[in-house]
């Protein structure tokens, strides 16, 4: 007969503040302040242990199994996004592609109006999420922010608004396509 056992053992992670950054935490909302603006995030600690000490945030669980683990790595990789868009922001580039019907893109009001797609007579509009900058430059099109979930987002609602249905898509391959996520080519 065979017995599991979970082990059990004391894990703990360090993540270093960078200077002109500050960091607080109240009621499970986790503030982060830099050069470039604030960014909050609900985190959800589960068991874990939550310490801010000499520009450190430290996470640790005593009795952690591989649940605990996986829920610390995810929440540093959380929380170092955080700090490094408040130093620099996150930066998505998406190009303006057709070969049928050339087609517009304007942003007016967290509102992108897409003119003209497939040769359609009605715009297709695209709420964008607040804290966004977005730069059109011809055929190109930049979204910075200092929340990397906010960015992606702006971005996928744009390329999500000239998704093709109904066509063959190896002859229509118009539409506004992801080129560059934070700083890493697709």
């Amino acid at each position: 007969m065979l017995i599991f056992i979970k082990m059990k053992k004391s894990l703990s992670k360090a993540i270093e503040i960078p200077e002109n950054v500050e960091v607080a935490l109240n009621e499970g909302i986790l503030n982060v302040k830099g050069p470039l603006g604030e960014v909050s995030k609900k985190i959800d600690l589960k068991k874990l242990n939550f310490e801010i000490k000499d520009k450190k945030i430290i996470l640790s669980h005593d009795k952690a199994t591989k649940r605990e683990k996986k829920i610390m790595n995810t929440l540093e990789a959380h929380i170092k996004n955080l700090l490094n868009g408040v130093i620099k922001k996150f930066e998505y580039k998406l190009k303006i592609c057709f070969g049928h019907f050339p087609f517009t893109v304007k942003i007016e009001n967290n509102v992108a109006t897409i003119k003209n797609f497939l040769g359609e007579k009605v715009e297709r509009k695209v709420k964008m999420p607040k804290d966004v900058e977005i730069e059109i430059n011809k055929e190109i099109i930049t979204i910075k922010s200092s929340n990397k979930e906010i960015a992606g987002q702006a971005a996928a609602n744009l390329e999500a608004a000239t998704k093709i249905r109904g066509r063959d898509k190896r002859i229509f391959q118009d539409g506004v396509y992801i080129i560059n996520k934070c700083g890493k080519e697709i």
